[in-house]
């Protein structure tokens, strides 16, 4: 099974739309021992296809539009983050203390990008938060270097921190996480009711682009990467984007303008504004969610809690690990998974742990997640009912390390040559295998530094514009199809800037 097939098949879809799919593949973009690039498309390729498929329903009565995935518009914005300029200046990326660090069995990562996680992992080695980073850096690595590594996971994450120690594929497909997650399917989606069948307005083309989400309202409770991405996507489809945080949890600022395009930000108290989200939420169409499983349910924002509040709603919801198995509510992000996962062993050597070419479970798991919605929408139009879509980066870390089954249960234990040790790895291999497997990767070319992860030609991909937080040079996005839009129509501004309400 081709991988676009395979995840248009896990998101419902008629499988003949997938002959609206081409690609213009790149072998030289993404690099690495697992098939990065061909998970980047199938994912781009897959929510592409639902928003050509919503935009038929709605204003194209010619059928579904043409789908093309470009492997290098794809690298480009797989690889965003990177790209990004605010007045000339490059984004600050990781911080000091967000790393992998030598412990006395093995490694373990941290991350520490967020200043309370930072506060809080150096409380859980007993130094103090004002502590000046490169003094940190040294004093960290001192007492992590006479530590077990999966100690130093336990008494972080205790401590309300992040990190995690290195495992292999095997380590983790036999913990009962491991298992947990590739028991799930790739995205879970389900009806939460019996609401009536949702009626859209028809959408004619907006300065020349069908735009399928037009007139629709997302209310945006994501931070970090993939919630984002997924939201960045509805915005540029047409919908209204309102991201909402706490006021005393501001996101980092260059995080912010990467993934804020399309959006409006505004923040609310939820233990003092319940009233001002009430309303947002009765008009709204589409909730998504990227904080710790249970963490909002105090809220009332559980799927159930919100549609029977709001019937015919669709709710999206993001998580690490997956809302499942015990460690349902840890932390984590991108690199805490692919370090605990396996993949850090896999595309690393025998001396040090490596890292995909990209945030790639970050930005597929946010193309999944966007995909999911508009797939919802399209159903909720022909069946009714309240909906939900669930992703997790551990879930998309298990298809990329073991390529999906035909079930849409994952083959999380199926080796890839690597060896028993932490932080070690066989001779290349690439994620090749028979049908249902991602099995177009580089093979055996290794990963290229971390700055040439975009590829030749990504230039091509990129563009400028005046923004309210100057000049900006960013990734295009690369959800592409035919009438469909080539641009945000807003570009990000200040953080929190906007008033909670919808325009």
């Amino acid at each position: 099974m081709d991988e676009i097939e395979y995840v248009w098949s896990v998101l419902g879809g008629d499988a003949a739309l997938t002959a609206r799919v081409a690609r213009a593949a790149r072998p030289e973009v993404l690099e690495a021992r697992l098939p990065v690039r061909a998970l980047a498309s199938a994912c781009v390729g897959a929510c592409a296809l639902a928003a050509a498929e919503l935009a038929a329903r709605r204003a194209a009565p010619g059928g579904v539009p043409a789908v093309r995935v470009d492997d290098g518009a794809v690298a480009a914005a797989f690889t965003s983050e990177r790209h990004l300029r605010i007045g000339g200046r490059e984004p600050v990326s990781f911080a000091p203390l967000s790393r992998l660090w030598r412990t006395a069995d093995g490694w373990v990562r941290t991350h520490a990008n967020y200043p309370h996680h930072r506060a809080r992992l150096l409380a859980a080695l007993g130094l103090a938060r004002d502590t000046e980073d490169a003094r940190a850096v040294d004093a960290v690595g001192s007492l992590l270097a006479g530590l077990p590594a999966r100690s130093v996971e336990e008494t972080v994450y205790a401590a309300g921190g992040a990190a995690v120690a290195l495992r292999t594929p095997e380590e983790w497909a036999s913990s009962e996480q491991g298992r947990a997650v590739a028991g799930r399917p790739l995205v879970e989606r389900g009806v939460l009711d019996a609401s009536p069948a949702r009626t859209f307005a028809p959408v004619p083309p907006s300065a020349g682009a069908l735009l399928p989400a037009a007139g629709l309202r997302v209310l945006d409770l994501t931070r970090v990467i993939a919630g984002p991405v997924a939201t960045r996507t509805l915005a540029l489809l047409g919908a209204d984007v309102l991201r909402v945080d706490p006021p005393g949890l501001p996101e980092l600022p260059d995080q912010h303008v990467d993934t804020g395009f399309g959006k409006r930000s505004a923040t609310l108290d939820l233990t003092s504004d319940q009233a001002a989200f009430e309303e947002l939420l009765g008009a709204a169409d589409v909730v998504v969610t990227g904080y710790r499983p249970g963490s909002l349910d105090r809220f009332g924002l559980s799927p159930r809690a919100l549609a029977a509040r709001r019937p015919g709603l669709v709710v999206a919801r993001l998580s690490a690990w997956g809302a499942y198995g015990p460690w349902a509510g840890r932390r984590g992000f991108d690199s805490l998974v692919q370090v605990g996962t396996g993949i850090a062993a896999l595309e690393g050597t025998a001396d040090r742990p490596g890292a995909l070419p990209a945030q790639a479970l970050d930005h597929g798991t946010g193309y999944l997640l966007a995909a999911g919605v508009l797939r919802a929408l399209t159903e909720q139009s022909r069946h009714g009912g309240s909906r939900y879509v669930e992703v997790a980066l551990a879930r998309t870390a298990a298809w990329l390390s073991a390529g999906p089954a035909p079930d849409g249960a994952s083959g999380a234990g199926r080796p890839h040559g690597v060896g028993g040790s932490a932080g070690s790895a066989s001779a290349d291999t690439g994620g090749t295998g028979g049908p249902s497997t991602l099995g177009t990767g580089s093979g055996a070319r290794r990963v290229r530094a971390a700055g040439d992860a975009g590829g030749p030609g990504a230039s091509p991909w990129l563009r400028e514009r005046e923004s309210p937080l100057g000049r900006l040079r960013y990734a295009l996005p690369p959800v592409r199809f035919e009438g469909g839009p080539t641009d945000w129509e807003r570009a990000p501004g200040p953080w929190g800037a906007d008033a909670a309400r919808w325009v």
